[in-house]
């Protein structure tokens, strides 16, 4: 029988023990399955007695990261003989490394999940970037809690997108509940006859259109960015452009770009940084299955490089 193990990231006081204690009392979810579940930090919330006999849990603590081996995880399997497996990470310890241990037969990672306090989240992406970039870059869920009316949803989604594009984003208030927030005024006018793109709103500009393609379809936009390449296999008269975005650190960057169509695609060089007028039509992607906006350019003009080159989404 196969063992699903569930995965919370997160740092302390995220809310992961919260999410945990609302999911195994969810009884869509917990029918009575035995449950292990490892602990490994303590936070302000615990898990009651009650808590663990209503839920029919068993939880073992780690202390020490090095704990974590295929022998812990097999000894742990053996004594317990659970149904399924929860994992509470420790938000300070390494990632990578846990993802590389194996695991015992029976038992299947089916679900990495993290959760995000929204106050402090921008405190923690300026300061330690590359310890949130390895929680978020593999998770499918991200949850971001204690939320309020001055929650800024485009940051927190922009910055996540950049990290990680096909997370699915859920948003809390303080009490939990889930809600749908409105999006930030955008620092552009939609209904303007060309859509005149700063070059500090290129990032913010670029994961709206990717989320929302079809609000952009039949635009005309002005926007600068750099030629990445202008050879794109078995297609004739296309470039690809677009700008990089630091993902984990200055050394690593991700480029979010578009594919343009330009009749004098082949007298661009690559790496040259230029403003171009398009139209921006969508289209379907066979390779991502999905709708998405292709630039179709009408003009060229050649621009000095910026001075910071990488995208920011505030």
């Amino acid at each position: 029988m196969t063992v699903p193990v569930y995965l919370f990231t997160g740092f302390l006081e995220s809310g992961k023990t919260s999410l945990i204690k609302e999911t195994l009392l969810d009884p869509g979810f917990n029918d009575g399955e035995k449950t292990l579940l490892l602990a490994c930090e303590e936070g302000l919330e615990e898990y009651e007695d009650e808590f663990l006999t209503k839920t029919n849990t068993t939880i073992v603590t780690v202390d020490h990261e090095e704990t974590l081996s295929y022998e812990f995880l097999k000894k742990c399997d053996s004594l317990i003989e659970p149904d399924r497996v929860m994992i509470e990470f420790n938000g300070t310890w390494n990632f990578n490394n846990f993802l590389d241990v194996e695991y015992p037969f029976d038992w299947l990672l089916v679900q990495i999940l993290s959760t995000v306090d929204a106050s402090t989240f921008q405190m923690y992406i300026n300061n330690m970037r590359s310890m949130i970039y390895d929680q978020l870059v593999h998770s499918e869920v991200i949850i971001f809690n204690r939320c309020d009316e001055n929650t800024k949803k485009l940051y927190l989604r922009n910055n996540v997108k950049a990290i990680n594009q096909k997370a699915q984003l859920i948003y809390e208030t303080k009490d939990g509940q889930i809600v749908d927030l409105k999006d930030d005024e955008m620092p552009f006018d939609l209904s303007a006859d060309i859509l005149k793109i700063e070059d500090q709103d290129y990032g913010l500009w670029y994961m709206d259109c990717m989320e929302h393609p079809r609000k952009y379809d039949g635009k005309k936009i002005q926007i600068k960015g750099k030629v990445i390449s202008t050879h794109v296999e078995n297609m004739d008269h296309v470039f690809v452009f677009g700008r990089y975005a630091m993902v984990c650190c200055a050394d690593d960057t991700s480029l979010i770009g578009l594919l343009c169509h330009y009749q004098d695609s082949s007298e661009l060089l690559p790496k040259e940084w230029v403003s171009v007028e398009a139209d921006i039509r969508v289209e379907f992607d066979e390779e991502y299955g999905q709708e998405v906006p292709i630039l179709y350019v009408k003009l060229v003009e050649s621009v000095e490089p910026l001075k910071d080159e990488l995208v920011y989404f505030t």
